[in-house]
């Protein structure tokens, strides 16, 4: 048992740090913390650009927030840790942590993909929320709590064709996650994941669904959402749920929103 009960502050205490928080689940995040009473939020991406209009969309909606934008090469750890650094300086403190950054991806049979894009494929989706959470981890339990979400896809539990490598790197995460919470929990710190499958209206979903298998395959995907496919506010919702109080007791676990595509 802990020494101390964890730490668990509540949404206008917390500060929110959002990796991949210029679009998609990323941004939807960033507003619905915002819209929760966060009222200290970090946003870190590649794109300087799409960064600061990000932070002026946040402070659009609740401009009495402090809002900063910490440009971040994810796959760069000196370059996460001096982000994660200026964050916490910025914030005064680091609660959460969510990670939401994507590459661009197009699912292809195995024998189809070329042998030397296997290991890029792999790196660039799993490393960027390990970096992130390891810098991370050690502020949040230094201070007897806080809250990590990373986010993957349904990828890492059920076999889709044409994506065997990016399972395999949503696995990963997946696993990552969940010895992460098993390893924090005594300091109070919890860390889940999310797993979406298609999400409507971001540049990954207009991707996939261009042309070819992976059209195809997204289409059928589609088409077994009867409760309607995800869209990015559906992701964000079970995120700031995560980061919040009303989670206090949750860790370790994988939560696919997907509008019944699958079912595990």
């Amino acid at each position: 048992m802990p020494a101390h009960p964890p730490l668990v502050r509540d949404y206008p205490g917390s500060g929110v740090v959002i990796a991949g928080g210029t679009s998609g689940v990323g941004l939807a995040s960033a507003l619905g913390f915002a819209a929760a009473g966060v009222r200290r939020i970090a946003l870190l991406a590649r794109n300087t650009e799409r960064g600061k209009a990000a932070r002026e969309r946040v402070l659009q909606q609740c401009p009495e927030a402090e809002v900063v934008f910490i440009p971040t090469d994810a796959d760069d750890i000196d370059h996460v840790n001096a982000s994660v650094a200026e964050a916490r300086r910025s914030l005064g403190t680091i609660d959460v942590l969510v990670n939401s950054m994507t590459s661009s991806y197009r699912p292809e049979l195995l024998h189809r993909t070329p042998q030397d894009e296997v290991c890029a494929i792999l790196t660039r989706q799993a490393l960027p929320p390990m970096n992130l959470t390891r810098a991370v981890l050690p502020l949040l339990q230094e201070q007897g709590g806080g809250s990590i979400i990373n986010l993957a896809s349904d990828a890492a539990k059920v076999p889709t064709p044409g994506e065997a490598v990016l399972g395999a790197a949503m696995a990963a995460i997946v696993m990552f996650s969940r010895v992460t919470a098993i390893e924090a929990k005594r300091d109070g710190v919890r860390v889940n994941a999310v797993t979406p499958s298609l999400i409507a209206g971001t540049p990954t979903a207009e991707n996939v669904l261009r042309d070819g298998f992976s059209k195809a395959l997204f289409e059928k995907a589609a088409r077994q959402a009867h409760l309607g496919v995800a869209e990015p506010e559906d992701l964000a919702s079970v995120i700031v749920f995560l980061g919040g109080p009303g989670s206090a007791k949750l860790t370790g676990q994988v939560i696919s929103v997907n509008g019944g595509i699958s079912a595990g």
